[in-house]
């Protein structure tokens, strides 16, 4: 045997970036230059005490999974446990060998050598190298057992880097449940998510529930700003298809160059800089759903590539022949009115009811006040933890400026404002001064004319009254004191602002 030749080539099989390829080449070549009948190279699990056959050269897929062993067990078990070579002359003659993998007749026992090395990285065994050889005479067994060490000293490095990156392979794969069930946690229609207990959003609690349990197509609307996509990933991790892939694309976000290879993928050449083959959103999303925002910014020539996945499940890449067939869930949303868009022939008639399956409608803020204080509330308590911040409450008349506020910008709006208010209060309490200067405008506060400035004073004198009457439970005499002035002073301006004190009183 070329010693020389045969370990250049083992050196070159493990450049390869495939670890496990590499492993097999080195046996392939053992084969070739040692005439071996059979070789595994094993793995030693720590965790489970275990040594299991990784990668095999002569034996049948059944027998490698039959060839596992504990710790100390059988010749493997013995070479891992203590780290030091074994060579069985003849096997036939040696009891300790188990043949686990029944890959060995009692005839070819009696003529065949077994030679077991530890694999090593700095002096923690990884796992043997072991090959079946004819026997050929004592004199050859130390030669072989030699350069058997060496071998198993070349591949250490790959075995090493193969646990490595199965170990890494684990715990992504394990982080990714883990994400998943935050994700179905986090998104489940409970009010602590999507907020709200008005009767408008107990409608939609219900639909988003009715439609979790189907895989209807959705079609949700609303106002920009109203959590559109907060429905469509409640719909999805609520669903049965919450395990699989959920996608999302703003069709509005994605130039229209480049949004049919995005949503359909292309093929190599299909146009200039298409170097490599490359999936679409939609093949990405297969076996899960995919959501579709701004739906309406789609071009009439999408539109029709969608409407073929919606009825019949398939579409071509870019430049493609053949057809690609997945099995998705598509959820849509849009702000436009798309009767409008389709009388101006800019929508398809036939697309819109194919995504009108299931309508789920999200209606703006100003139609449920009665959840503004409870979404600002919940707001409070996310940029608390966010900014380390102990704001305990949001001032009465700041609620009130709140409440009356016209909400153009719907929930994604009064989530900017919590947080600025959030960002430059330094007191524990969210006070009118802190919310965003759009809120104080005349209409808003329902000021009427005169001087602004005295105005102002007046507001915050007044807030400084009910805050401190909150405080001390109606306890006119301990809120004079809490505001450094007189009670003859207290009673006279909680006349003026119209301030009833027993509204604050501890009630039994």
């Amino acid at each position: 045997m070329n010693q020389i030749a045969c370990l250049y080539e083992i050196s070159q099989a493990l450049s390869n970036l495939d670890l496990k390829n590499s492993l097999k080449k080195v046996l392939n070549i053992l084969g070739n230059y040692m005439n071996i009948r059979r070789g595994a190279i094993s793995i030693f699990d720590p965790q489970t005490a275990e040594i299991h056959i990784e990668v095999a050269y002569g034996l049948s897929a059944e027998a490698r999974r039959r060839g596992r062993y504990r710790l100390g067990e059988g010749i493997t078990g013995e070479v891992v446990a203590t780290g030091r070579p074994i060579v069985v002359p003849i096997i036939s003659q040696e009891p300790r060998f188990l043949n686990r993998t029944l890959s060995r007749s009692e005839t070819e026992k009696k003529q065949t050598s077994f030679f077991c090395v530890p694999i090593k990285a700095s002096e923690q065994v990884l796992g043997t190298l072991s090959i079946d050889k004819k026997f050929e005479g004592e004199n050859t067994l130390e030669e072989d057992l030699k350069f058997l060490t060496v071998v198993a000293a070349l591949v250490a490095q790959t075995v090493r880097n193969l646990l490595l990156f199965e170990a890494e392979k684990k715990r992504l794969e394990e982080e990714n449940i883990k994400l998943k069930e935050k994700l179905q946690e986090k998104f489940k229609f409970s009010s602590n998510i999507i907020v709200g207990r008005s009767k408008v959003m107990e409608d939609v609690f219900r639909l988003i529930y009715q439609a979790a349990k189907s895989d209807a197509t959705v079609l949700i609307r609303g106002e920009s700003g109203t959590g559109k996509e907060l429905v469509a990933n409640a719909i999805h991790y609520n669903s049965t298809r919450a395990s699989g892939p959920f996608i999302k694309i703003n069709c509005a976000a994605l130039p229209e160059t480049l949004i049919e290879s995005e949503l359909f993928g292309h093929e190599k050449g299909a146009f200039s800089g298409a170097y490599t083959t490359k999936k679409g959103q939609f093949e990405l999303a297969d076996g899960g759903t995919i959501f579709l925002d701004e739906i309406s910014e789609l071009n009439l020539h999408l539109q029709a590539k969608l409407l073929r996945v919606l009825q019949e499940g398939e579409f071509y890449r870019v430049g493609g022949t053949k057809p690609i067939r997945v099995n998705i869930r598509i959820i849509a949303a849009t702000n436009q009115n798309l009767e409008e868009a389709m009388k101006k022939n800019v929508f398809r008639e036939d697309l819109y009811y194919r995504l009108n399956v299931f309508p789920i409608y999200l209606p703006p803020l100003r139609e449920r006040r009665t959840d503004i204080l409870l979404l600002a509330e919940h707001f409070l308590e996310e940029f608390n933890k966010k900014y380390n911040k102990q704001i305990r409450r949001i001032s009465t008349p700041a609620i009130d400026l709140l409440v009356k506020y016209h909400w153009p910008g719907n929930v994604r709006e009064l989530k900017n404002c919590i947080e600025r208010a959030v960002i430059i209060c330094d007191e524990n309490v969210i006070r009118c001064y802190h919310l965003p200067p759009t809120l104080q405008t005349a209409e808003s506060t329902q000021t009427q004319k005169g001087n602004s400035l005295k105005l102002a004073v007046e507001n915050l004198e007044r807030e400084m009254i009910i805050e401190a009457l909150k405080v001390t439970k109606g306890n006119c005499s301990q809120a004079a004191k809490r505001l450094d002035t007189t009670l003859r002073i207290l009673n006279y301006k909680i006349k003026k602002y119209g301030i009833d004190p027993s509204m604050f009183k501890i009630k039994i």
